[in-house]
């Protein structure tokens, strides 16, 4: 060998490298001199313990062997991480192959962790028990650890990775982590925006800052990822709020080791604000006119301009004219500004697209899902002409049932030039929910409840739920099963069963138990307007409440202060109810959980007669329309009515009547509002016996057929206060009224009721007060007051979106009332779920 080839294998040998020169191969530490056919007799493999001698001769093959050969042996069996070190060399017409193994993992050791557990960062390195232990994946997995705690606001982490010497050629490998503190976002800044206000932007994206909740929660850390997705969820905020020539200059994180955080800035340029100006449908196929398809069209002349509209429009358009047979045809909005006037003219051509099929769907990543699950999110199949349109709404369903972490479809070459595969990527996550709720309104006193639900059941896409509540004043338990997908359609079927046990309150003097169950069905018919159809079949029975006692003087209290029409309706027993009904809801609203603009209406009505012991028609309708206002105001208008009425000479039963309270107008006691009976008060001198205010007690509350409500809010942040706190505040008025008892005032055939579940003798009557609804001179066991005056309040409230549930403080002034309704200053409403 030359001095000069020496001098090249030293170098070689010296910084590890690979190389041919003049017919020479180094590999690794040796050179191996290899004529250009040489011929091996053999191959003695000489180190290995673990590793089969065959299994390393196979990665040479078979001869003749080149240096080239070699060279490629060589790095398959570096690549496959068995080995710390493999030398080959040429001694009398053989190969000898001498390798160290690397040392097997015994088990993988987590140290110093507290904050995030073993399983999470067991999934997250490579390295794993019963591996060969690799320098290489044990560096990589040290890196891939301080990114997780990273992500988590723990910049200062340290990761240490050991190994302990176990024998036999074992270790265990063990990460020393070292977490460091906490470093979470001390602001959050925005730069350039005009239109809209700090906290309304904050409110957009996922980022939180860091206060005193933020045990509760993980925003508030630096992640690059999460700034990332925050840059399109604000392009897309301001693009559906007429924003067109919106942009995001930058967005930078500064660490402040002072303030102990970072800021997050992000410096925007809004532009102007654009509304809708002609908006047009253009046919380039000859047998469908651009004005047939114009009704498909969301966008109108004036609108502001709204991306998410022209999206839904292109949508809309695509699947009309795949209705006229013509399934490749592709739609392109073509948006033409008006600087002067601040319009965007649009117009949607539609034209004739490449003839492309799909080949198949292959669904890939889902362990736990079905393929059907996702394949019926698709409006096209496998033979159907391949429509991206219908891919990405496809790629939006899939993302909105939760099922999955992650969904992306992608496009593969098919058999042919005119065909294509649909690739769907998903990950399955968690889609179990294990929920102990609690709350306490003044209404129904402490109530706690545990439910398990899962809406992903064996895979099947599926929701199930079980719960059961138990509390001061009810109690009862549920069970719920709904198939999103019912015979193949896009329509969802369930049924539930329930029972219910509420008892005595302050507010009424009987208590109820309600056993049943119901089927539901829910048709989509548009993205915004939804039909429920519903059955429901129950059982309902009244329990009266008990004696009064004032020291040791006993009263009978019930027989003295419930009224006939409730002690006859206890004495029937148990009634069954047999009804059928729908719902037909409007959603156009912006945010469900949080809605700042939009309108939201649903008309329900309920048959009840189709066997059981009642008949009834019963009507409701609700209008919710919500409006920003300056600032981050909001303005919400209510609008509310009802009417019920019996069927087939039938009266109708007290308890179907509507009961209202600060569910209609606040600042009046739950049955607070509307008809009640004075006709205890008129037969006894009770207020004398036992001080008892009859009244103004809401105990002789009967409920009434029709009643009406309109509501004005405007809720508003508190500037004040840190955003993330999630506290408003809200001024409100309301008027509304409930009319018309239209049960029975005499019941001869009633038995008294004496408290202790014994009926006897004939019910009292007595002459009603002129100011009653009965004819006057005539006796009567229910003197009915009801009287259409309408009842108004205005107030202020206190909103708290925490991290215990929703919390609501109502404080209300009643302007005006009926001379027997019932009024409640204030009133909370709350809970939580973890």
């Amino acid at each position: 060998m030359t001095a000069s080839l020496r001098v090249l294998r030293n170098l070689a040998a010296a910084f590890g490298l690979a190389a041919c020169v003049a017919g020479v191969s180094v590999a690794g530490s040796l050179v191996v001199a290899s004529p250009a056919a040489a011929q091996s007799s053999s191959i003695v493999v000489e180190g290995n313990r673990r590793v089969d001698a065959e299994t390393i001769r196979s990665y040479f093959g078979p001869g003749p062997y080149t240096g080239a050969k070699i060279d490629e042996a060589w790095k398959a069996l570096y690549a496959t991480g068995l080995f710390s070190d493999v030398q080959v060399s040429q001694s009398g017409g053989r190969i000898i192959v001498r390798v160290s193994e690397n040392e097997v993992i015994n088990r993988v050791v987590f140290e110093g962790n507290r904050k995030i557990k073993d399983e999470v960062l067991e999934g997250e390195v490579q390295s794993k028990a019963r591996g060969a232990l690799s320098k290489a994946t044990v560096q990589s997995d040290t890196q891939r650890i301080i990114e997780v705690y990273r992500r988590s606001g723990r910049s200062g982490v340290r990761v240490n990775p050991v190994t302990i010497d176990r024998g036999n050629g074992r270790v265990d490998l063990v990460f020393e982590i070292t977490e460091g503190d906490k470093t979470g976002i001390k602001d959050i800044k925005f730069v350039g925006n005009k239109a809209f206000s700090d906290w309304k932007l904050k409110d957009v994206i996922s980022t939180t800052a860091t206060n005193w909740l933020s045990f509760l929660k993980s925003t508030d850390v630096y992640d690059p990822d999460r700034v990332n997705s925050d840059q399109e969820l604000l392009r897309r905020f301001y693009l559906k709020n007429g924003y067109a020539d919106f942009r995001i200059i930058g967005a930078s994180a500064e660490m402040d080791p002072a303030g102990g955080g970072y800021t997050i800035t992000f410096t925007l340029d809004e532009g102007e604000q654009y509304r809708f100006g002609k908006v047009d449908v253009v046919s380039n196929i000859r047998d469908v006119s651009g004005e047939s398809l114009r009704r498909s069209v969301r966008a109108t002349e004036g609108q502001v301009y709204n991306a998410e509209l022209v999206e839904k429009s292109v949508e809309n358009l695509t699947i009309e004219v795949s209705k006229s047979g013509y399934a490749f045809a592709q739609v392109r909005p073509r948006g033409d500004r008006d600087f002067e006037a601040k319009r965007i003219n649009i117009v949607f051509v539609v034209e004739e697209g490449p003839r492309v099929y799909i080949e198949r769907i292959e669904v890939r990543g889902n362990t736990r899902t079905r393929d059907y699950v996702v394949r019926r999110e698709f409006d096209i199949g496998e033979g159907d002409a391949y429509n991206r349109v219908l891919v990405d709404r496809a790629e939006r369903r899939l993302r909105n049932l939760g099922y999955f972490k992650t969904v992306k479809i992608t496009t593969e070459p098919g058999s042919a030039p005119d065909r294509v595969i649909l690739v769907v990527d998903v990950e399955d996550q968690p889609t179990g929910e294990f929920a102990i709720s609690g709350g306490y309104s003044t209404a129904d006193g402490v109530i706690a409840e545990v439910s398990l639900g899962e809406k992903n059941f064996l895979g099947r896409g599926q929701y199930v739920k079980v719960s059961g509540s138990m509390g001061q004043n009810a109690q009862g338990a549920e069970f719920s099963f709904t198939e999103p997908y019912f015979l193949g359609y896009r329509l969802a079927a369930g049924f539930d069963l329930y029972w219910k046990e509420t008892s005595t309150t302050s507010y009424t003097p009987y208590g109820t138990t309600t056993i049943g169950g119901g089927l539901r069905f829910g048709l989509p018919i548009t993205d915004e307007i939804t039909l429920a159809l519903r059955y429901n079949l129950y059982q309902r029975e009244i329990n009266l409440c008990n004696d009064y006692a004032v020291g040791t003087v006993y009263y009978d209290y019930c027989a003295s202060t419930t009224s006939w029409a409730i002690r006859d309706a206890a004495a029937q027993g148990a009634t069954i109810t047999s009804a059928i009904g729908y719902t037909l809801s409007f959603n156009g609203l912006d945010n469900n959980l949080n809605p700042t603009q939009g309108l939201y209406a649903e008309l329900k009505q309920d048959f009840a007669g189709i066997g059981g012991d009642v008949n009834f028609i019963r009507t409701t309708g609700d209008i919710r329309h919500y409006t920003p206002l300056w600032g981050d105001s909001v303005l919400i208008l209510r609008t509310q009515a009802g009417y019920v009425s019996s069927w087939g000479n039938d009266t109708l039963d007290v308890l179907d009547n509507f009961y209202m309270g600060p569910n209609l107008v606040r600042g009046f006691a739950p049955s607070g509002i509307g008809p009640r009976d004075i006709a205890p008060c008129a037969a006894s001198n009770l207020n004398s016996v036992i001080g008892y205010n009859c009244y103004n007690n809401q105990l002789n509350a009967l409920g009434g057929t029709t009643y009406w409500g309109v509501s004005a809010e405007i809720q508003f942040p508190f500037a004040f206060l840190p955003k993330d706190i999630g506290m408003k505040g809200a001024i409100f008025a309301d008027a509304g009224s409930l009319f018309d008892y239209g049960g029975p005032t005499n019941f001869p055939k009633v038995p008294n009721y004496d408290g202790n579940n014994i009926f006897y003798g004939t019910p009292n009557q007595v002459t009603c007060p002129a100011n009653s609804k009965n004819t006057p001179g005539y006796v009567y066991n229910v003197c009915v007051y009801d009287e259409n005056t309408v009842r108004s309040s205005v107030g202020a409230s206190l909103i708290w979106q925490s991290p215990f549930g929703p919390l609501r403080f109502d404080y209300a002034w009643v302007l005006s009332q009926a001379t027997y309704d019932r009024t409640q200053a204030f009133r909370f409403s709350g809970g939580t779920r973890f």
